[in-house]
């Protein structure tokens, strides 16, 4: 006897899951859009070049004078070693944080009308962008990789380690990102988004462990980098970078953090992405 498909699905052999098509549907939709980002990159691909000065000048320039300053309290690791995995949490912090430039600029162009009408959900095409501009800052890692190996840091060239410096970039770069696109959705102009963008930058660059320990910071200071989501980013470079352990927080705590900060970024940042086009 052939089994029919309406008798299948009456035994529910067949039956459909909709939460599972649902999470299939959304994670395609955002796909395409990161696809749409990161296509931008073979138009211009000099943009990376010019990212990679900083985090150059960074290291061969504040790294090798800060070196010779003894009283940075930095346990087993030289300076140079403690500095690195900051230098390219720095990169990633720096090139994520101006990302509400490029949809401000999609507005201006009729670009993001086109996408606002799209059946793909806003959260979607929040993630998309946040994906491209984790795959942007791929390029600081093999950068900062390059001339710490030249610098002699004491990196872990593991693999897996490698592949988990790779995943950390690309949370840290949701992170900030989504960061900025939500300033861009509240500011609505280039010179808001650059104002505010330059205004978040360095408070947490300089509140974070990234080129200093917590532990020299005064009291208040230090609430702040606990609260800082740089801090967790650096931390789980630290613990992934470098042959000698030492991270301060657990690196499970440190991808739990940076996940959930970014899950609440995106998810707001969807329910604010239509006001970009009113």
């Amino acid at each position: 006897m052939t089994l029919q498909p309406h008798d299948a699905a009456r035994n529910g052999w067949a039956r459909p899951n909709p939460i599972g098509f649902a999470i299939y549907e959304f994670g395609t939709k955002a796909l395409v859009a990161a696809e749409l980002e990161i296509r931008k990159l073979r138009h211009d691909p000099i943009q990376l070049l010019t990212r990679a000065v900083q985090p150059v000048l960074w290291l061969t320039i504040f790294g090798q004078v800060f070196t010779q300053v003894r009283g940075i309290p930095t346990g087993n690791l030289s300076y140079m070693d403690f500095m690195t995995p900051g230098i390219l949490a720095q990169s990633v912090l720096f090139m994520s944080i101006f990302t509400g430039l490029l949809v401000i600029w999609e507005k201006d162009l009729g670009i993001l009308h086109k996408l606002m009408v799209s059946p793909a959900p806003h959260s979607a095409l929040v993630l998309g962008k946040t994906m491209g501009a984790g795959v942007r800052c791929l390029s600081q890692l093999v950068i900062v990789y390059g001339v710490a190996a030249a610098l002699r840091v004491n990196l872990d060239w593991h693999p897996l380690a490698i592949l988990g410096v790779a995943i950390a970039v690309m949370v840290g770069a949701a992170l900030f990102s989504a960061l900025s696109l939500m300033v861009a959705c509240w500011a609505k102009t280039h010179e808001r988004v650059m104002g505010v963008g330059q205004l978040l930058m360095m408070p947490l660059f300089f509140a974070s462990n990234a080129i200093y320990p917590i532990s020299i910071m005064p009291p208040w200071l230090q609430i702040l980098s606990r609260l800082n989501p740089l801090t967790y980013l650096v931390d789980a470079l630290r613990h992934l970078m470098l042959t000698e352990p030492a991270g301060n927080y657990s690196l499970l705590l440190d991808f739990a953090v940076l996940l959930s900060v970014t899950t609440v970024l995106i998810a707001g940042c969807g329910q604010l992405y239509p006001r970009l086009v009113r």
